[in-house]
């Protein structure tokens, strides 16, 4: 038995001081007055006076790279950093090599994660334009959901035939999330820029090429699908402000189409290419000052459900290059978390708030069981937090395979101290428990 005691709870929309006891992988009991004197005895203590206790983060999107790119991170490496950073859970994408496109596929990165993640996990199965059949065996209700991508993508992913998208939208069942760019407007506004700036363009024009009206016309296509065959649709990684005509401000259990935001879209714009280049590359892109602070506003009303990473590690050297050769996308996973709360002193988000976007809204969503609450019967999936820790980010206490962070040289005034994962010590101070395995999640 372990106890923790005496922290401050985050959860469900409340803030209180209790001391929460774990047994066998779960929560068995909150005490918000007087600890049973046998319990004191029995138990393995964690004074946590003066800490926050919040469920463990769940990440709806990440790409850990394995299998076929395990140059820039894999399940083991990413969930050593998801852990320290507070994730618990993820959910990992189908663009690998091979693509998560079949079931076999999907169920080979089940068994490889059951070897390797210190993290629970699930994963999402990819659409095409031609494996609808596969989309609808059974084995495939074993993913968290279908993966679309409407826009520019790898290998054959970019779902791009009318008839297809119609069929994915009226005969899958599943939950279908969309990465949603037009490759039509991003071909156009490239062709544009290089005409008028030649080919070596700077990090300035990604936001051009990749613009808000491009993800504005995949999107409201994808709502218009959605609402068309009542399908429930969730928007990954929202980066703009005209997107948010396309959403309700109403609870969660409520709604058929949701929405994500990501991290790095609530806390950078573009007025950061200048300082941080290649670094915030991201697809799709980071905009402006207006668009973020629509997305920060749009997450408080209720707008969008999920915040997520979309943590998509490269190497070094595949982030250099002008804007259009320069990979997208970067690591976030083992700060996500921290910039969140970091953005709560700055007056932006509550706490609350954050635990209901971070954790209990992709629980709900993707209608995971007996987890992204501190309840009592549910997985203890849980983090401490230091709300009065400085620290700054540095190559040293990084834990990414890839060896950066665009947030390098950053200082926070929160630390995650604890991470449990299935009732286990997994993060503690620094130290990993490495021998530790997480559990597949598990639908309702």
């Amino acid at each position: 038995m372990i106890l923790i005691q005496n922290a401050e709870l985050i959860n469900e929309g409340a803030v209180y001081k209790a001391s929460v006891l774990i047994e066998n992988e779960r929560i068995t009991a909150i005490y918000k007055e007087t600890i049973p004197q046998e319990i004191l005895d029995k138990s393995t203590k964690i004074d946590a006076e003066g800490l926050w206790l919040l469920p463990g983060v769940i990440d709806d999107q990440v790409h850990f790279r394995e299998p076929g790119l395990t140059h820039k991170g894999d399940i083991f490496s990413e969930s050593r950093a998801a852990v320290a950073g507070g994730t618990t859970s993820f959910m990992d994408m189908p663009n690998t090599i091979p693509q998560t496109t079949t079931v076999e596929a999907l169920n080979e990165k089940f068994e490889q994660a059951s070897k390797e993640s210190l993290a629970n996990y699930s994963f999402f199965i990819g659409a095409t334009n031609d494996n609808l059949d596969e989309l609808k065996k059974e084995g495939a209700k074993r993913a968290a959901a279908v993966k679309l991508f409407m826009g520019s993508s790898t290998g054959n992913m970019l779902v791009d035939n009318s008839t297809t998208l119609e069929h994915i939208f009226s005969e899958i069942q599943m939950v279908i999330a969309t990465h949603c760019e037009s490759e039509e407007v991003i071909q156009n506004n490239k062709e544009q820029y290089t005409k008028a700036f030649g080919d070596d363009l700077d990090i300035s024009f990604h936001s051009k090429i990749r613009s808000s009206e491009a993800c504005f016309a995949s999107s409201s296509i994808a709502v218009e699908l959605a609402k068309k065959h009542n399908s429930c649709l969730h928007l990954f990684h929202l980066s703009t402000e005209k997107e948010m005509e396309l959403l309700e401000a109403k609870p969660l259990k409520e709604k058929k189409i949701t929405g994500e935001v990501c991290v790095h879209h609530l806390w950078f714009s573009d007025e950061d290419y200048a300082r941080l280049g290649n670094r915030i590359k991201w697809n799709p892109s980071i905009k402006t000052k207006a668009d973020r602070d629509a997305l920060r506003q749009a997450l408080i009303d209720g707008k969008i459900d999920v915040v997520a990473t979309d943590h998509a590690p490269h190497t070094w050297d595949e982030k250099q290059g002008s804007c259009l050769k320069a990979a997208s996308g970067g690591p976030m996973v083992q700060h996500a978390l921290t910039v969140m709360l970091e953005l709560h002193k700055q007056g932006v988000f509550s706490k609350e708030l954050i635990v209901e976007k971070m954790a209990h809204a992709p629980a709900e969503l993707f209608n995971l069981k007996e987890r992204g609450y501190i309840r009592e019967g549910y997985y203890a999936d849980l983090v401490l937090v230091d709300p009065n820790h400085s620290w700054t980010v540095e190559k040293e206490n990084l834990l990414y395979k890839c060896g950066w962070s665009p947030l390098e040289g950053e200082t926070f005034s929160h630390k995650v101290v604890k991470t449990f994962v299935n009732g286990h010590l997994v993060y503690d101070n620094g130290q990993l428990n490495e021998g530790f395995k997480g559990k597949e999640l598990c639908y309702k």
